[in-house]
Formats: structure tokens, sequence, C-alpha cells
């Protein structure tokens, strides 16, 4: 009779084990214990896994802080130059009204002496807001030629005691904002004869 269950089944490994003599209960524990066995590492590293997921959520969280800070700071930076530009034009324009107040002051007086008067007191007005605007002016006459800040006009022999490249004469003279030349100083450069 054992060998007419073992036809009727289909799975090798039960009609082994019906042969052996064991029951399915044991092989059930036996697979039960095994599976146990297994899934106390699939369930560690599930957690390995989710930490991972957790701290790469983290990390990513404050890369987009940190990137919207810089974006923040970089737009606060255009917008400063923007109205540094704007105010450093707005001061300058400001200084350029009191000259043209003294103009039209000078202009509405027929009287000549009251038109000279006010002419000087305009340019001592456009002196000062010159110089509060950090524009110095640039006269080079008895200096050595400098190409970054004058601009030659013409070339004169130089007189005796004269050194050769200096400016002998200015046309126009030049100004200078800070350090950059505003418009150079045209000039006439002496220069040595050679025989």
């Amino acid at each position: 009779m054992s060998k007419h269950k073992s036809e009727h089944t289909k799975d090798p490994q039960q009609a082994a084990s019906m042969e052996s003599g064991t029951d399915e209960a044991s092989v059930e524990t036996e697979i039960g214990v095994a599976g146990i066995e297994e899934a106390a590492p699939l369930a560690g590293l599930q957690e390995q896994l989710r930490q991972a997921e957790q701290k790469a959520a983290e990390n990513h969280d404050a890369w987009m802080r940190a990137k919207a800070e810089v974006e923040n700071t970089r737009r606060r930076a255009q917008e400063d130059v923007v109205k540094a530009h704007r105010f450093a034009v707005e001061k300058f324009a400001i200084d350029l009204l009191a000259v043209k107040d003294t103009l039209e002051m000078a202009l509405a007086d027929s009287n000549p002496d009251s038109l000279r008067s006010g002419l000087e007191l305009t340019l001592k007005n456009l002196v000062s807001a010159f110089e509060r605007s950090s524009i110095v002016e640039v006269n080079p006459v008895g200096k050595t030629f400098d190409p970054n800040c004058h601009q030659a006009m013409s070339v004169v022999p130089a007189s005796v005691g004269t050194p050769d490249n200096t400016v002998a004469q200015v046309f126009q003279k030049g100004y200078r904002l800070a350090e950059r030349t505003l418009r150079p100083a045209m000039v006439v450069v002496a220069k040595e004869q050679k025989d």
C-alpha cells in the first residue's frame, strides 16, 4: 500500500517523507525555523535601509535649504548693487543742484560784478561737489607725460632745462574718480631735439 500512496503523490519530497515515516507537521516546523533564521538578517538589513533612507532625506532637505539660502544671498547682493548705483548717482545729483541754483542766481542779476561773483560761487560749489564724490582734477603742467591719464595733442621741442617727455601745456584739464581716469588731460608734450 505504501507503493500505491507514493504513486499518487505528486511532490517527490512529500513522497520521500511519507516513505521514511515522517509526518507533515515536523517538516513544516523545520521550514518555519529555517525561515525565522533567514528573516532575522533580513529584518536587520531592512532597518539599515530605513535608517539610510531617513539620513538621505535629512541630507537632501539640508542641501535644499542651503541652496535656497545661497540663492537668497545672491539675490540680495544684486539688489544691493542696483541700489548702490542708484543712490551714488542721486548723491552726486543733489550736489549738482546747488551748482544749478547759483548759476540761475548769477544769470538773474544783470550787474556784471554780481555775475562774476555768482560764477565764482558756482565754481566753488562745483569743486565742492567733485571733492565729496572723490573727483580729482588733473592739471599736469611740468610733470612727466603719463599715457594712462594724459592725451598728447601735439609735441614741441623741449626748451633748455626742460626734461624730455614733460607736459609743456594743458589744453584741457583731466579728471579722475578715485584711481580711475574719467577724462584724460589734453596736453602738449615737450621732446628733446636729437641731432
